[in-house]
């Protein structure tokens, strides 16, 4: 058994509407990014782990579209090994990249994750239009599709009613606008409303959140949106589930990231490597249940079990923002304010670049975008480049503990799968 594993290496390219690229080109891009940042060859790397989501419902590539996408990029023989778990699918594949050498099995491992959900198609007129793959309709294979389709039209007078109630409270008799969102939206916007009954947390706390990460973006080239946000802007746009609005939910996009691990005795034999080198302190991965929804309570506490760490210890994080109120409920799930102050502890400003724990610089899901298999991996790249201190405007003050969290799918009434990593500047 490795006694530590280290990020040695990382690459994201912009996320955003691709059409132009495909998952072979963005997935060579990262892979090329990563090499070049750790200075090493495609033939140092022993094993690949490859997160993706969509390719088999968009283009028909299932089954081996690690093998597919890498061997286009210079990279096969060595064992490929496929991940697919929802929005949790890159986390997961650096969670395999990082088990293996823990397990003593490598000392040199690739995590990749790449999405693309744009493509540009002919329409019945002939004329090319851009679209999501079938990506919004896709999201219900996330989810036990036997029960969701049994609950769909339960789920449609719910959501009716819950967006006839936030009219309400706003005066707004106007019709909604109408357009196509994941179902995971409704189900955020579910959690919220409860949360606001239970609690007292207010719709304009969560815009607080949707403001601050899309002000995040704008110092991050690489986030897919990077105009800047004011509370009363998010609060304004059209809604999409009360109390949702459109900013306070993440876009869908293209985009690829990658992460290259290695063992201590790799670090050893090229020393050189060692001053930009992050230890992995822990590297959990836990699953959902129908029983209970604590899923991302139980992961932080085996994260901080593992690391010997608790929530206090953490410098920065980037977390799952689907929506802004998933921002809400895993800062109080992880432990960074109790639960049900979520509201109060943002409008602090506890959260922001200079808060006392800073969450997504990078802008979070919610404004650098979630190519859904790249969005685990892009996590890891902010929070890496962040602990090297090499996030330039968006730079957290002097961090040396940085926290990930990634949950994707539904089961229950919580996630179906959930990461958590804790890294650490040592060097």
């Amino acid at each position: 058994m490795s006694d530590n594993v280290y990020i040695i290496g990382v690459g994201m390219i912009k996320f955003g509407k691709n059409f132009d690229k495909t998952i072979k080109s963005m997935t060579g891009e990262s892979l090329e990014l990563a090499l070049k940042d750790v200075e090493l060859k495609k033939k140092d790397i022993e094993a690949a782990w490859f997160s993706n989501s969509g390719w088999g419902m968009a283009e028909f590539q299932h089954c081996i579209r690690g093998q597919v996408a890498l061997s286009a990029n210079g990279v096969d023989k060595i064992p490929i090994t496929n991940v697919e778990n929802a929005c949790a699918s890159g986390s997961t594949a650096f969670q395999g990249a990082w088990t293996a050498i823990k397990a003593g099995l490598y000392n040199c491992t690739l995590a990749i994750g790449t999405e693309k959900m744009y493509y540009q198609r002919p329409s019945k007129s002939g004329k090319k239009r851009s679209g999501g793959g079938g990506s919004m309709a896709g999201f219900i294979s996330g989810t036990d599709v036997e029960r969701t389709r049994k609950m769909i039209a339960q789920l449609k007078k719910q959501i009716q009613e819950g967006n006839k109630k936030g009219a309400k409270e706003k005066g707004d008799n106007k019709e909604q606008k109408k357009k196509e969102h994941s179902m995971f939206m409704d189900f955020y916007a579910m959690a919220s409303r409860n949360h606001m009954k239970k609690y007292g947390t207010t719709q304009r706390q969560i815009a607080v959140i949707a403001a601050k990460n899309h002000n995040n973006s704008t110092m991050n080239p690489l986030a897919q949106y990077t105009f800047p946000q004011t509370v009363e802007q998010v609060m304004n746009d059209y809604v999409v589930a009360y109390p949702l609005t459109r900013a306070m939910c993440a876009p869908i996009g293209d985009g690829s990231a990658a992460s290259i691990l290695c063992s201590e005795k790799f670090l050893d034999d090229h020393p050189n490597l060692k001053k930009r080198a992050i230890l992995v302190r822990a590297s959990i991965l836990k699953s959902g249940s129908w029983k209970s929804n604590t899923i991302c309570k139980r992961a932080a506490k085996a994260a901080f079990e593992m690391s010997g760490l608790g929530p206090d210890d953490i410098n920065v994080a980037e977390v799952h923002d689907a929506t802004a109120f998933g921002e809400l409920h895993i800062m109080e799930q992880v432990g960074f304010c109790p639960v049900g102050e979520g509201g109060p502890f943002v409008e602090s400003g506890a959260t922001e670049l200079t808060g006392k724990i800073p969450i997504n610089p990078s802008g979070g899901l919610l404004a650098r975008g979630h190519p859904i298999g790249a969005s685990g991996l892009a996590q890891m790249y902010e929070l890496v480049t962040q602990l090297r201190g090499e996030a330039d405007k968006r730079q957290v003050k002097n961090p040396k503990i940085a926290l990930a969290e990634n949950g994707g799918g539904n089961i229950g009434a919580g996630e179906a799968a959930l990461c958590i990593h804790i890294i650490e500047k040592v060097y």
